[in-house]
């Protein structure tokens, strides 16, 4: 067990290589978070001037929701299992096949690296936002609610790794992976709450949102760490949220068994 928790942390730490090996493409990726976040940042400022509430937002909350959601987006939305379709393709599973590691596992692993990447390097970016245009920022102080919204962010990093290894896992079936990937990420950016809280929509729309995956994967841990979710909501989104994953899981496990009953290696 402690061999096989060493190897695992092994590939956490030449993922994280990785990314200062290719550190040009990661510089422009987080030049395109730093810009995604001061466009929003800016548009609720406008919208919503101090001292006035819409939504049943203040401007110091819903700044607040631009800014954490900005770290959310790098600790739950970063993910390497797009390159599960390329090893796929190319012949590179192959290799993985012989190696005595669980699949799932080492590409968690790989998110992991990943994902302590752009985690170290959002935070450097929001302290610079906050040194320079000191936005309002509304600090949690309920410990049983910043306990809730910690476990609701581990069940949404786990719930959007299920869906990036199923879409990687197309690669059995299709050379095609990168579109349905980009439609997904821009659907699931919206979907999730990245543009804007979705408890601002329609009460009968955001209802039927509640019973679908995707608000767990932002904004229900962003509306445990404002306040505006009560026990019976917060209890009702994890019960959720759990489902979700435990289906996923069913879903992942089952196409990865056809997957390599149909997988035929090129290349390498």
């Amino acid at each position: 067990m402690q061999t096989n928790l060493k190897a695992y942390w092994k590939v956490v730490t030449l993922t994280w290589n990785e990314m200062v090996t290719y550190r040009f493409n990661f510089s422009l990726w987080r030049v395109r978070g730093i810009l995604y976040v001061l466009t929003r940042y800016y548009l609720w400022l406008v919208a919503i001037p101090v001292g006035m509430s819409i939504f049943g937002y203040r401007q110091s909350t819903i700044l607040t929701y631009v800014i954490l959601g900005a770290l959310l987006e790098s600790i739950i939305f970063s993910s390497r299992a797009a390159d599960i379709g390329d090893d796929i393709n190319s012949g590179n599973l192959s290799q993985f096949l012989l190696r005595p590691m669980h699949f799932f596992s080492y590409w968690f692993s790989r998110d992991l690296g990943d994902k302590a990447m752009n985690i170290t390097f959002c935070i450097g970016e929001l302290f610079a936002i906050f040194v320079l245009l000191h936005p309002p920022f509304f600090i949690q102080t309920n410990i049983v609610l910043l306990v809730a919204f910690f476990a609701a962010v581990i069940l949404a990093v786990i719930l959007y790794f299920t869906f990036s290894v199923l879409l990687g896992l197309i690669g059995f079936w299709s050379p095609e992976i990168w579109g349905p990937r980009f439609i997904f990420i821009i659907l699931v950016n919206a979907l999730a709450g990245g543009l804007f809280p979705l408890d601002i929509m329609p009460k009968p729309l955001y209802v039927f949102f509640q019973f679908l995956p995707f608000p767990y994967l932002m904004f229900f841990p962003l509306d445990i760490y404002l306040g505006k979710a009560n026990a019976g909501q917060i209890v009702f989104g994890f019960v959720v949220c759990s489902v979700w994953i435990g289906l996923m899981y069913w879903f992942l496990a089952k196409a990865w068994r056809k997957g390599i009953r149909h997988y035929t290696a090129y290349g390498n």
